[in-house]
């Protein structure tokens, strides 16, 4: 059965708060046991907080706009205790020197929590209104008003969810933030997010089993796919069981990422078929917390990288894999058994792999690769990113076609660095810089 909005009391004339309407409708749709929940098109619905239900699929038809209130007051808190907690207040410092989060923001827009057989589908859009959430702004880079701020969908605890066709754009935080779900599939989705907005990732299933995004187009700040397992929902478990296949993604840190938040581990994780472009990061492992990284395969991907300000993590690495401490006496986990197959990279940095002294990287295998390098930007190109970590994290380095520092079992096979003469000021003369790493193998 269809339940129509617009029988429920909506306008749709964007200035009207239409969320009680439209919850009205996900309500009634749920006490009869569950159906389709009608947003139709050539109207914009103004509202706040929607909470969904088992069974129920909210479907945006298209030409339809669900955009955010701008009235702080229409977001509802996750949990009781968090009543009163919304502040629009400044940052004590910039979330690029320090943005720890421990997965549970205060209020939410879209939520499910601990429910069945969700779906959100249609053609239609959700609007963020990033706009309500600015603080500092320069050239390139836009800071909240606070952090952590509202996410577009919060998903936790849901079993059978499906996301199919949306547009999502203009998000002011994590976009798609899936906590401790299971069965999900994001197929056909496009999230469309401002490229100077922090934090605003695209997707981030945390402590997530058998995952499948596909056919996706994701242009983001930070991140667009993002495997978390956050501090607040350590007792969920690994994030395990998932594919990412056949997307296009653009972003100012990295296209895909694990971490920093890495409580629990990662395993079982396969990127294949995707377009990586105009990315300061392409790929990046930033083991920080506890958890540990094993079993990744990375295969038949392009990936193009250019560097933005220091205010955002990265140097224009097509790859990056770091286990650093995040800080003294929290030790991070081991990254082992990850493999990078058949993969262009294209831009102004190459491979970059970093341990610890008591952590070694192991098990590492880059195999029919091709790394060009040129300069695509004026940022200079004079030093490694560890952030974050103790310390500033940077320090001085050149850009190498691979770097590994204090790895194991590292294997390259048929790996082929170039570079254009417009690199010749920032690089060393070594395509291949090896130190304090054991069992290397290097096979044309």
């Amino acid at each position: 059965m269809v339940y129509n909005i617009l029988d429920y009391g909506a306008v749709g004339d964007g200035r009207t708060n239409d969320g009680p309407a439209i919850q009205k409708a996900i309500d009634a749709c749920a006490a009869a046991g569950g159906g389709r929940v009608l947003i139709p098109g050539g109207h914009i619905y103004k509202s706040g907080s929607l909470l969904l239900h088992s069974h129920v699929e909210l479907h945006l038809a298209h030409g339809s706009r669900l955009k955010a209130s701008e009235n702080s007051a229409d977001f509802l808190e996750v949990e009781a205790a968090y009543r009163d907690s919304y502040r629009d207040t400044e940052l004590k410092v910039p979330s690029y020197e320090n943005c720890e989060y421990d997965g549970e923001p205060k209020n939410y827009f879209l939520m499910a929590k601990d429910a069945e057989d969700i779906c959100l589908s249609g053609t239609g859009t959700i609007d963020g209104s990033e706009e309500n959430f600015y603080g500092a702004i320069d050239h390139n880079f836009i800071e909240g008003t606070y952090y952590p701020r509202i996410p577009m969908l919060l998903m936790k605890g849901v079993h059978h969810l499906t996301i199919r066709d949306v547009t999502l754009t203009r998000s002011a935080f994590w976009t798609v933030h899936l906590v401790g779900c299971e069965d999900v599939l994001i197929d056909g989705i496009r999230i469309l997010n401002n490229l100077k907005m922090v934090n605003c990732d695209g997707i981030d299933p945390d402590h997530c089993r058998n995952v499948r995004i596909c056919n996706c187009h994701i242009e983001s700040a930070d991140d667009c796919i993002v495997f978390k397992t956050t501090e607040k929902n350590a007792a969920l478990g690994p994030c395990e069981n998932i594919v990412v296949s056949n997307c296009t993604l653009t972003s100012t840190s990295a296209a895909i990422k694990f971490g920093t938040e890495s409580v629990s581990d990662f395993r079982n994780i396969t990127v294949t078929n995707c377009v990586i472009s105009r990315t300061n990061r392409g790929i990046s492992l930033m083991l920080r917390d506890g958890g540990s990284i094993e079993n990744v395969l990375f295969s038949n991907l392009h990936i193009n990288t250019r560097q933005f300000s220091d205010q955002w993590w990265g140097e224009g690495e097509a790859i990056c894999v770091t286990a650093i401490d995040r800080k003294q006496g929290r030790k991070a986990g081991h990254i082992r058994n990850i493999r990078f197959e058949n993969i262009d990279c294209c831009g102004e940095n190459g491979v970059f792999l970093h341990g610890s002294a008591d952590n070694y990287l192991e098990d590492i295998s880059l195999r029919g690769m091709r790394i060009h390098m040129k300069k695509q930007t004026r940022w200079p190109l004079h030093q490694w990113d560890l952030r974050p970590c103790e310390g500033t994290g940077l320090i001085p380095g050149a850009p190498h076609g691979v770097t590994c520092v204090y790895g194991r079992g590292i294997r390259c096979e048929d790996v082929r660095v170039t570079h254009d003469e417009n690199m010749n000021e920032w690089l060393d003369g070594q395509d291949f810089f090896w130190q304090n790493t054991e069992d290397i193998l290097v096979r044309e």
